[in-house]
């Protein structure tokens, strides 16, 4: 794969993503809900390839592949787990959908704001998922960053990578907004697809076959097809990677905002369906590429170059490595974009209209228009500092994440929760889960990853047990959910009239 070829076909992508990108607007969007959510009118299909692309992004090909390398057949446990956590939208989903229609939300923290009949709870909610979500956009940024340094050894130094795909995420974040970043994530979820499993059969049979492949991995990497073991993926080691990971769909607000977007609930489930035949072909192929380059380069010191190294090798042709190589690239972008949107929309919703009561919405798009490039000159100054594995840093964002999650439960199935428990649960787990991190990650034997779901709940409980519920809040919230739910039914029984 020469230098020459990787410009190229960057040219080519960028030229075609801007075509569609240029198509999907519909006008000038005036409003937060038009700009950020493409006025709730998103429909199946292009909701479950944007979801797709959103979600699997670097982490997947680039950070599940080399979490493999490092720790072999655990990642596979560790990405299992969170498919089980996508459970939570077929709960959920329905619930987000229904109050976004019928109170106007644009972020997941708006939600919970009007849920506890509080300001404060908004916006400390949007600064938690800033605090933990800039260095998540920055591990997207990263895994570009190795990727093009890897395939073009080095040619392509691992800062031009990031600052391009600074670059392209600012574009398409700016050009329509949510819809420019859902039409190209379908043209880049399909890309990823078909080309990284093309590329997977032929890597294997370079290798010898699938069960040449394992018979090598049981011979000389035996450690590899074992979990727990006495590597990377210890039990605790696995706990604490997985238990954030179970509530990703509904503590990073990037996803979680998505389910205000289908045009119905017919377009939800055609996305959550959709998003679990795409997400469990990919995760196979991440793995998979983790464990040949376990077998084809033994050795690496980073991990993360595993991808870029398979994709260079002789077992994959260059025009078809490039096309991978692009895909991940474009999902890479497709969540950095994503993040800076849904964080851009919390701050001037949550953070600046709160402050500033009475606000026009032309004037809160503005500020959520500022907000966008100073996100993403913080992810880019975090990127720089490549501290760690991908997937490793993805998780502990995560655990940070979470801190909502018993608020969120709460708002829909607890009318005792309040306000000072979201509060105080969000507080003190952020706080909680920064201090783990910086004393190693381990506190009591345990890792911040499970730390932030227990002082999470108990926080949550306790507080609100000992405070006042917002009672009125509650029963018009919960209403809501209620009305929704009864409406499928009695369009079915005036149908049969």
């Amino acid at each position: 794969m020469t230098v020459s070829l990787v410009w190229w076909a960057i040219a080519g992508y960028l030229l075609i993503a801007i075509v569609i990108a240029i198509l999907s607007r519909q006008g000038k969007s005036q409003d937060m809900s038009g700009y950020f959510l493409g006025n709730r009118q998103m429909n199946g299909f292009v909701s479950a390839l944007s979801y797709s692309a959103t979600t699997y992004s670097a982490f997947m090909m680039v950070g599940l592949a080399g979490l493999t390398y490092a720790g072999g057949v655990g990642a596979l446990g560790f990405e299992i787990v969170y498919f089980a956590g996508v459970s939570l939208v077929a709960v959920f989903g329905p619930r987000f959908w229904a109050v976004g229609k019928a109170f106007g939300f644009v972020t997941p923290s708006e939600m919970l704001g009007r849920r506890y009949d509080s300001r404060a709870v908004a916006i400390v909610v949007a600064l938690s998922n800033c605090l933990f979500l800039i260095p998540y956009a920055a591990v997207q940024l990263a895994g570009i960053g190795y990727l093009l340094q890897g395939t073009t050894q080095g040619a392509v130094p691992f800062t031009a990578g990031v600052l391009l795909a600074t670059a392209l995420a600012l574009f398409f974040s700016y050009i329509a907004g949510i819809r420019s970043v859902m039409w190209t994530d379908s043209l880049q979820a399909i890309m990823m697809i078909v080309a990284s499993t093309l590329v997977t059969f032929l890597v294997i049979r370079g290798l010898g076959g699938l069960q040449a492949l394992f018979d090598t991995l049981a011979t000389e990497r035996p450690e590899m097809l074992v979990v727990p073991g006495e590597g990377m993926f210890t039990f605790t080691t696995f706990l604490g990677l997985t238990v954030p990971w179970f509530f990703f769909s509904l503590s990073n607000p990037q996803v979680s905002q998505r389910l205000f977007m289908p045009a119905s609930l017919s377009a939800m489930r055609q996305m959550l369906l959709g998003f679990l035949v795409f997400g469990f072909v990919y995760t196979l192929v991440s793995v998979l590429w983790g464990l040949s380059a376990v077998v084809a380069f033994p050795g690496l010191d980073n991990a993360d170059l595993a991808t870029p190294l398979l994709l260079t090798s002789g077992h994959v042709p260059p025009l078809l490595g490039v096309i991978v190589m692009i895909g991940i690239l474009a999902a890479a972008v497709s969540t950095i974009d994503s993040i800076m949107l849904t964080l851009s929309s919390m701050v001037a919703r949550d953070v600046y209209a709160n402050l500033k009561p009475g606000s026009s919405e032309a004037r809160q798009l503005a500020v959520g228009k500022w907000v966008i490039p100073v996100i993403a000159l913080l992810a880019l100054g975090f990127a720089e500092l490549q501290l760690s594995l991908i997937a490793v840093l993805s998780v502990a964002a995560s655990a940070g994440l979470v801190a909502a999650v018993p608020a969120m439960v709460g708002a829909f199935f607890w009318r005792r929760g309040t306000a000072a428990g979201a509060l105080a649960s969000v507080v003190v787990t952020s706080a909680f889960v920064l201090f783990v991190y910086a004393i190693g990650n381990r506190f009591l034997g345990l890792p911040a990853g499970v730390w932030g779901v227990i002082v999470a709940s108990l926080t949550f409980v306790g507080v609100s047990l000992a405070s006042r519920p917002p009672h009125a809040a509650a029963d018009s919230f919960l209403a809501a959910v209620s009305q929704s739910q009864q409406r499928p039914a009695l369009v079915e029984k005036g149908s049969g009239r």
